[in-house]
Formats: structure tokens, sequence, C-alpha cells
């Protein structure tokens, strides 16, 4: 198995340091590189700005305005996020690969007006379109027969927000201080915050411990083939809509149910009701407490 590992803070001689400031985001840091061949500038749209490294050693760490994002796009790999000592964000990642070469996957980094994102991107496979990294929704990525899997830990500081994506790949954020997002497909989702969270997998439980009562929009908590569990903070006001297909309901917490709990669904209320708080499975019990 071909393994590469990102440097790790505090530990070897970086070939390459680059310092940058964005007005847009408020956001600065060191992106701290072994760069190879297969580095890449990248053009960058209006408002943000990129750039790339060979996925062969990669290491960021930088602070971002206070409310500002930082979001992390994988595909092929897991997602864990802790709490950082300090005010800065630390991204640091691992690729290995069986039968594909890591070091043609790089990581892209793109700042803009709500915080900043980093992306795995794979070769462009012949005949598609070109693989892009682009915040939230948008972006590009195809991985054709490579097997590289980029795994990224990330250390995040109290009242910075998450957003996690994956593929084929866990995520994990513990005893974070700022809100939630999190989505993949084949893999199971841990959440604990202060914040706000939602979670969305198709493959895998769901077991979120969220912090805050407030969640003005509603929140969402879905899977297909596994359980959820939700820990609310105390004093939260909700409707609760319940969907399941295999499996049932239980709330561990006072719930004033709306009618009574059938075989595939229950509707009711937390508190004095308030946003919709939707959790849905197929093959899974949903549990609130």
């Amino acid at each position: 198995m071909k393994s590469v590992r990102w440097a790790i803070i505090g530990m070897g001689v970086f070939a390459a340091t680059a310092t940058f400031a964005v007005a847009q985001s408020g956001a600065f840091g060191r992106l701290v590189s072994v760069f190879g061949s297969d580095d890449a500038s990248v053009v960058a749209n209006q408002g943000e700005t990129r750039d790339a490294a060979s996925a062969q050693s990669f290491r960021w760490a930088g602070r971002l305005a206070e409310g500002a994002s930082l979001e992390i796009k994988g595909v092929n790999g897991d997602i864990s996020a802790t709490p950082a000592s300090g005010s800065e964000v630390e991204v640091v990642a691992e690729a290995r690969g069986r039968r594909s070469d890591p070091g043609t996957v790089r990581i892209e980094r793109i700042e803009h007006e709500d915080g900043v994102t980093f992306c795995a991107v794979y070769p462009t496979p012949e005949g598609k379109r070109e693989n892009e990294c682009a915040p939230g929704s948008g972006g590009r990525m195809s991985v054709d027969r490579s097997d590289v899997v980029v795994d990224f830990e990330i250390r995040v500081p109290a009242g910075t927000h998450l957003v996690a994506r994956t593929v084929n790949g866990g995520v994990t954020a513990l005893d974070l201080g700022g809100d939630v997002f999190a989505n993949t497909v084949n893999g199971g989702i841990e959440i604990s915050t202060t914040g706000f969270a939602q979670a969305e997998t198709v493959n895998g439980d769901i077991d979120v411990e969220m912090g805050s009562p407030d969640f003005a929009q509603g929140a969402e908590f879905s899977t297909v083939n596994g359980s959820i569990t939700l820990d609310v903070a105390d004093g939260v006001d909700a409707d609760v809509r319940a969907q399941w297909l295999n499996g049932g309901f239980e709330s561990e917490i006072p719930f004033t149910l709306d009618g009574r709990i059938g075989k595939r669904s229950a509707r009711g209320v937390l508190g004095d009701g308030g946003p919709e708080l939707s959790l849905e499975t197929v093959n899974g019990s949903i549990r609130i407490r």
C-alpha cells in the first residue's frame, strides 16, 4: 500500500511557506507544503482567492473571521474534527492508495466571503468534464477508478462553523463550539457541539448532541440504512416530524404527541413547539433524548 502523510504541526522541515491575507473573508493563514510536480495555480472567480498544492504533503493553519465557515470537501475518506487549542484553524490530511498514486490528488483551497473551503481534487477521468472545487453545493468531482483515500483531520476554534462533506467515509466532529453541517453517503456521522447541527447520510448511523436550542430555520437529520440518536438542548421548542419504515421511535424527554405514534411515523411537540425538527430513516430506529 502506498501511503503519504501531510505534514503534522511541529514536525519536520517544510520546503516552502506562503503567507496570505484576504480582506473579503477576514481569513489569514500559512500554507505549508512540500511542493511536487503536480502543483498548480488555480484561476479564481471574482471575490475568491484560490491555491492548490500536491497532495504529497499539505498542511494549513490560520485564522478565520468570527462566524466564518470552514468547509471540507472530500470524496474517499473520513473527516475528523476536534477543538483547536487556540484561535487558529488547522487542516492536516493523509492520502493512501493501493493501486493508484496518492501524488495524483491535490488539495485546493478557496477563500470566499463565507470563509474557506478545502477540496481533495482527483485527476479528471478521460472524456469527463474537468473536476472542480467550489464552495457549497457547487463543484464537480469524479474519481473514476482511483482508489486514493484522503482523510482529513482538522482542529476547529470555538465560534467557527464547520461544513464537512464526503462520499465514501464517516464524519466525526466532537466537542466543538460552533454550528456543524455534515453530509456523506457511505459512512456514519457523529457530532457533539454547543451550537446547531444538521446531518445527512445514506448508509450509516447518525448520533448528534446539539447544545443550541435555537434553530429558527428548522433542522433535518436523515439516513436510509441506519438509526438516528439526537440529544437536544434543555428548553428546546420544536415541532417534531419522525418517519421510518423498519424500526421505531422513542423519546426520553417530555414529548407531546399529535395523535399517536403510528407504525411508520410520529408527530409531536417539544416544549412550546416551534421550527420543524425532521428525522427520517428507512431501516433503523429514531431516538430523542
